[in-house]
């Protein structure tokens, strides 16, 4: 059945409701939770007290990993089968790894949950949804992409909201439970639905679609831009996820001073600005082209980590928000440069090596910034000298990038 091209737009909100409760459940909206589910697990006699933070940690570094493995496996799978029943599958093991966490009592039943918490993201996370609306999106690819990766950020935002009263009145469990039907109510019924591929759904679209077009993975991986793309990513992660995860810590250190409500303020700021940033890069690299927007941004993000050579309470803001618009936007546009030079014939395989790569930079980047700050008698600056690092290597990666685009085209245009 032909579908109009409006319909490309509900491709799109589905996509972008995806990642809202997909990153929104496994990973950005979980901390609320953390601290009643530690104290429960510590009135069982499940976990030494002396244990409990590496126990919470170790879930989340579950989760996190395998959402960067399980994305090397979707996009494996999704050359062999259609997307939509691959995300119902992802609905499906997002879903049981949510209710076996609300009901878990064991170790091992809240390490198999975050398991398959991250394992669902290969399947209905960040990867298989570029791959999808990428399809339905020739014109204006930028600004989709830019609309649907704000999901991740907006279920970072809108999940505690929505679980932090449930837990308040009927206790975490019964809370995780509730926020579970948004997977089985709400996003699989539209999964099932509006999900579309746009050569399924348009039965008469014309070949020149560019639906096949690109190189494979193994040409990809034998391509110097990928791997600069690829350092630009991993070192782009180290501080957007130390960052996002540890910077509210650095704030109500000694040294800054800052308020814990305040500092909260300033964590939700870092997300609501960096929703700005990907909307933004998304519409300008429709304009502009992808990759020197990329390094513009990155340029930003590196530009704000130079403050943290002397981060006080006066300037934390000067930091705070332009580097959440360079990283909102370095975000983005790694993706769509990947997709954008390498087309869209393996999109999936060459996203989910990317996303891997990603998840390693960000786990490294977490571990050390833990590690220094522990050295450091839990003082953040030093640990945050390596932001500013992280983020000027991933300036230079992104200039690198840029120049290899525009002196020499990789492969992709011998196999179109």
């Amino acid at each position: 059945m032909n579908r109009p091209a409006s319909y490309r737009w509900w491709i799109l909100g589905v996509a972008t409701l995806s990642l809202v409760v997909s990153n929104g459940l496994a990973i950005g909206g979980l901390p609320p939770f953390y601290r009643p589910m530690r104290e429960e697990f510590l009135a069982l006699g499940v976990i030494d007290r002396a244990a409990a933070e590496t126990f919470v940690a170790d879930g989340a570094n579950i989760t996190f990993l395998m959402s960067g493995l399980f994305s090397l496996v979707g996009g494996w799978l999704v050359t062999r089968f259609r997307l939509r029943p691959m995300m119902v599958a992802g609905c499906l093991v997002l879903g049981c790894g949510t209710l076996l966490l609300a009901f878990s009592r064991s170790a091992a039943e809240f390490y198999m949950a975050r398991f398959l918490m991250g394992a669902s993201l290969g399947f209905i996370g960040v990867a298989p949804c570029i791959v999808l609306v990428t399809q339905w999106f020739n014109h204006r690819r930028g600004l989709a992409l830019g609309v649907l990766l704000t999901g991740t950020s907006i279920g970072g935002a809108v999940i505690p909201l929505i679980a932090a009263p449930l837990i308040g009145n009927y206790g975490w469990r019964t809370a995780l439970i509730a926020v579970s039907s948004l997977i089985w109510i709400v996003l699989l019924s539209l999964i099932i639905l509006v999900v579309r591929e746009y050569a399924l759904a348009n039965s008469d679209a014309s070949p020149d679609t560019g639906l096949n077009e690109g190189v494979s993975l193994s040409d990809a991986l034998r391509s110097p831009v990928f791997w600069a793309i690829a350092a630009c990513g991993a070192t782009c992660f180290y501080p957007i996820f130390a960052t996002t995860q540890q910077f509210i810590l650095y704030l109500q250190t000694p040294r800054i001073g800052i308020s814990a409500e305040s500092a909260a303020l300033a964590q939700s700021l870092l997300f609501t600005v960096g929703i700005g940033g990907r909307s933004l890069a998304g519409y300008l690299s429709d304009k502009l082209g992808s990759a020197i927007v990329m390094a513009c941004f990155a340029g930003l993000m590196f530009a704000a980590s130079l403050v943290l050579l002397d981060l006080n309470a006066g300037n934390a803001l000067i930091f705070l928000l332009p580097f959440a618009l360079g990283y909102g936007g370095t975000f983005v546009l790694l993706q769509r440069t990947t997709v954008d030079t390498f087309g869209r014939r393996s999109a999936a395989k060459i996203l989910g090596v990317l996303t891997m790569i990603e998840v390693i930079g960000a786990a490294f980047g977490g571990r050390v910034t833990g590690y220094l700050a522990d050295r450091n008698s839990g003082d953040y600056q030093t640990a945050f000298y390596g932001v500013t690092a992280a983020s000027a290597c991933a300036f230079a990666a992104a200039v690198v990038v840029f120049l290899l685009l525009n002196s020499k085209r990789p492969s992709t245009s011998e196999s179109h």
